[in-house]
């Protein structure tokens, strides 16, 4: 039996190899046989099998100069996923493959399959010196099916496969037949923006841009291996550079997903599972092509003068009122200087009656003070006394403990009342402010410009433009930054920052040249922390513009960590003017900022839709507000410990239950109401919405409170019969129309890191200034200016008291 079984195999070896060679001379290709030849725009129909494969050829002549490209269309109704057909094209330089039934993989692996596919070949351009050449195609179809599965097959020529500039081109893609152009730089060109648009949203498409490399990757899976690419869903744009292609030419890739999730898109209620779904029709999409020249090189100088220049404008401007300002001090000074020595002459001079010998008058010390304006800066003839010198910080004596009780719980307090510290103790521990604030920033700004480099060099090594939300419309790169005009735009913040130190500089020389033997004048002059906001303002711009070079979600903080300090500090100076000897030191005010920041990264990372979060960060909100508005109202006397719940509880018993009395403040407690509503209102929306920016909801209640406080502020002010100078007013009504408009710019929304990037592009739009700047460019523009004014509001709003005893100037 074995003997007489061995001969079967060997024959049967034989039959099945005659059998394939008589199938493939007969099926015009294979081994040893010639492929059949093809035509240009003629569909072929046949049907292959595991003995029978089809080969074809196709043949053309390339004129010198001329680009060639061929697009091949193939379809086959087979779903049989075991046995797919097998497409070979086999090209002078590069082979490119594909099965028939297609397969994408999606979201948690979820495949779909398409029946027809269409793909472009790597063109083929000959060089002028070898002349027209001669090229040949082989499309090779295959399957190792036991049956017989059948194909169509269709071979075309394309006409418009460059683009050409400033000429719109429309076509259809769909994820199994992708589509791609050449581009050639004109002579006079170096840099293009690619734009695309389309009327649907979906489905969820990638544009990409490659160098002229074959085998050109158009496809789902791989798209991102090459090249610099976005998604899409109905609008896209992309600046290209003639530098970072030697070739002067590159190809413009259009791939369609199969699923839209990337985009924001909802994955099918229909697909459940690891289920295969076939897809033809339902994912085309209709797009639009359109590449125009970028800006040139004299653009970007134009508008580095226009930023500098508008800024050091107002470097001239504060020269100009300096100088008027000491030609009317110089005016004052000598009119005064010869009405004092007309009076003090022997003949003309007389002793008022009721004076008493030696005795210095209250109109004596304030004529001295009208000779010696803190504001002008010129001496006061007379000497510092040296009990001042000698004197010490009497904050330190215990029995001052009860004095500050039976002071600051007045009824009506005057400046005097809470000014009565050693000023140079005083001045010494608010310019902890500045010193404080420089070492914050060289910390927090050195790690960030050392992550923004990185994302920066991230989205340049892998070509992915979705890590950082531009407005891909207005983006100009410049080196190796993808869009320079937004860090461009933030020198106004650095430029603005330092002229205000320069500002409070000036006026802290002049305050000291210009101090009395007894400075108990006007509002007292502790400059330090006016020094850390233009700090502030300062690194507020550098930030801003670090964010900018990748804006997303996860640095979003970094361009508001120092607008958290700004408006509080601005906050801290504002009641520091009227309570100089109570209020927070520089220590506990940036433990607070601290604590908000380190809610603020918390926000990020847990405040999407973790109800939690939400309600314990409210929680510390309305404590914090009550236990601030306490300290507030009770002017520091209430002291905050494991007490406070039985002494609250006992204000409200006697205050509120026992007997229903007016309360004794009556201005501090209707601001501290007003304010508890507004922060308990944010609380609410808080937990009600959960909103995804919460950096800038935190933001928002900083701001609030500010604004709040300096409207009280004024309002107090003009009710205690107190006027407003020019400058600060003209400062009030310049902060008030320059934040306007800041704001309109500001809710022109160009672009948002809550959604996908695809949808975040559909917000980008075009350049307004100088062809440069976008609508954030110019809210950086007008915030760094409003801030500017911010701070020379509370700079100068007090500048009428200069000449008013401080024991006339009311506390509120």
């Amino acid at each position: 039996m074995a003997g007489g079984a061995a001969p079967v195999p060997g024959a049967l070896l034989c039959a099945l190899l005659w059998a394939a060679a008589a199938a493939a001379a007969g099926g015009g290709g294979g081994p040893g046989g010639s492929p059949a030849p093809g035509a240009f725009g003629r569909v072929y129909r046949g049907a292959v099998n595991i003995s029978a494969e089809r080969v074809y050829s196709f043949a053309y002549s390339s004129e010198p100069g001329q680009v060639d490209a061929v697009r091949v269309y193939v379809n086959s109704s087979s779903e049989n996923l075991q046995y797919p057909v097998l497409f070979v094209v086999r090209q002078q330089k590069g082979v490119l493959s594909w099965q028939v039934p297609l397969i994408f993989r999606g979201l948690y692996q979820r495949t779909y399959n398409y029946q027809e596919v269409s793909r472009t070949l790597c063109p083929s351009e000959p060089t002028p010196e070898t002349g027209p050449s001669d090229q040949i195609i082989f499309v090779d179809v295959a399957s190792m099916a036991p049956f017989n599965i059948a194909y169509e097959l269709l071979v075309t020529r394309l006409e418009n496969f460059q683009l050409e500039t400033n000429k719109a081109f429309n076509f259809t893609a769909s994820p199994s037949q992708p589509q791609y152009f050449l581009y050639k730089f004109p002579q006079d060109v170096d840099s293009v923006i690619i734009k695309v648009v389309s009327d649907a949203v979906y489905p969820c498409s990638v544009v990409s841009v490659q160098d002229i490399v074959c085998p050109v990757y158009d496809l789902d899976h791989n798209v991102e291996f090459n090249g610099v690419y976005q998604s899409m869903t109905k609008q896209a744009a992309i600046t290209v550079q003639r530098k970072d292609f030697p070739g002067e030419q590159f190809f413009v890739v259009f791939v369609i997903k199969p699923e839209d999730y990337a985009c924001g898109g909802s994955v099918p209620s229909s697909i459940h599972g690891n289920v295969n779904r076939t897809w033809n029709l339902q994912r085309t999409k209709n797009l639009q092509v359109t590449i125009v020249p970028s800006i040139k090189k004299s653009i970007y100088v134009q508008a580095m003068f226009f930023s500098f220049l508008s800024f050091l404008s107002f470097y001239l401007g504060s020269v100009v009122v300096a100088f008027v300002h000491y030609i009317r001090c110089v005016e004052g000074f000598y009119k005064n200087r010869s009405g004092i020595m007309t009076s003090s002459h022997p003949i003309t001079a007389s002793t008022p009656e009721g004076s008493s010998y030696g005795a210095i008058g209250t109109s004596s010390s304030s004529g001295g003070r009208q000779l010696s304006s803190p504001g002008c800066g010129l001496p006061a003839g007379s000497d510092t006394d040296s009990s001042v010198e000698e004197e010490s910080d009497f904050d330190t004596m215990p029995e001052i403990e009860s004095d500050k009780n039976v002071i600051r719980t007045k009824v009506f307090l005057y400046l005097s009342d809470l000014s009565r510290k050693d000023r140079r103790i005083v001045s010494k521990k608010y310019k902890i402010y500045f010193w404080n604030i420089i070492t914050i920033a060289v910390f927090y700004a050195l790690p960030v410009i050392q992550l923004v480099i990185t994302y920066q060099t991230v989205v340049n090594v892998t070509g992915n433009q979705d890590i950082c939300y531009y407005n891909f419309l207005c983006a100009h790169p410049l080196g190796v930054l993808s869009a320079f005009n937004n860090i461009l735009s933030n020198v106004g913040h650095m430029l603005l920052g330092f002229l205000f130190l320069l500002i409070v500089l000036r006026r802290d020389i002049l305050h000291r040249r210009a101090m009395e033997m007894k400075d108990d004048y006007g509002i007292p002059k502790h400059f330090g922390l006016f020094y850390a906001m233009g700090i502030a303002l300062m690194m507020e711009g550098v930030l801003s513009a670090c964010y900018h070079v990748c804006p997303n979600y996860s640095n979003f903080q970094f361009d508001t960590s120092f607008m958290y300090m700004i408006a509080g500090l601005c906050m801290l100076k504002l009641y520091q003017t009227r309570h100089p000897d109570i209020n927070a030191s520089a220590y506990s005010a940036y433990a607070s900022f601290a604590v908000v920041i380190c809610l603020a990264v918390l926000g990020v990372v847990f405040g999407k839709n973790d109800m939690w979060f939400w309600v314990i960060f409210s929680m510390i909100h309305v404590l914090a507000s009550l236990a601030l508005s306490t300290q507030i109202y009770y002017m520091g006397r209430f002291k905050i410990d494991l007490g406070i719940f039985r002494r609250a509880a006992m204000v409200l018993y006697t205050d509120c239950i026992q007997q229903c009395s007016r309360p004794m403040y009556m201005d501090r407690m209707v601001l501290l109401i007003v304010g508890n509503l507004v922060n308990w209102s944010f609380a609410i929306f808080g937990l009600v919405y959960r909103p995804r920016d919460f950096a800038s909801y935190i933001l928002g209640i900083f701001i609030c409170n500010l604004l709040l406080y300096l409207a009280f502020y004024i309002i107090m002010k003009l009710r205690s019969s107190e006027k407003l100078l020019p400058i600060p007013l003209f400062c009030i009504v310049a902060t008030a129309v320059v934040w306007a408009a800041a704001l309109y710019f500001f809710f022109q929304t160009l672009s948002s890191w809550e959604e996908t990037p695809a949808e975040s592009r559909e917000k980008n739009r075009p350049c307004i200034l100088l062809g440069f700047f976008d609508d954030h460019d110019v809210w950086h523009f007008l915030s760094a200016a409003a801030l500017f004014f911010s701070f020379l509001v509370l700079l100068t709003l007090d500048d009428d008291l200069d000449t008013v005893r401080r024991d006339k100037i009311p506390v509120f």
